[in-house]
């Protein structure tokens, strides 16, 4: 996944490309699987709503949130920073779409019944990354839980 995301940059003299939905998809399910392992605690509730998140929010199949999900775990630990996943996401994603998002990243959190400290002061690091303030970041939250 994190060499997924490194050809997107490539190298200086490259030609700068867009990144496509599904590019964006594993940018936000990387998100997702770093939530979802803060509390080490890791569940399928949690993984299942990390797939119906990619489904709804990239226009990807259900196969392809899958497979990006299983590209995500299999890598998570090599990431070395949220940034590199948030940067694309902010160059990518407008306000409205990265609230989106936000909503989504808390529905993973809440998948399992609780919020674990660990958990919400991830969520708070990420909305801070994403240029989200904190009015922000209470709204995702609570749509998120009118939702689940």
């Amino acid at each position: 996944m994190i060499e997924r995301l490194k050809s997107l940059f490539g190298s200086p003299e490259d030609e700068p490309t867009q990144p496509d939905n599904h590019q964006l998809a594993v940018a936000a399910t990387a998100l997702m699987v770093q939530l979802s392992r803060v509390d080490n605690d890791q569940d399928d509730e949690e993984l299942k709503t990390i797939v119906d998140c990619a489904v709804r929010a990239h226009q990807v199949t259900r196969e392809e949130a899958e497979d990006i999900l299983q590209d995500a775990l299999n890598h998570a630990d090599d990431a070395t920073s949220l940034y590199e996943f948030t940067g694309m996401i902010n160059d990518q994603l407008d306000q409205q779409e990265k609230h989106v998002l936000l909503e989504s990243i808390w529905r993973v959190a809440f998948a399992d019944g609780r919020i674990d400290k660990y958990e919400e002061h991830l969520i708070r690091r990420m909305a801070d990354l994403l240029h989200l303030n904190h009015r922000e970041f209470m709204q995702a939250r609570h749509r998120a839980e009118r939702t689940d």
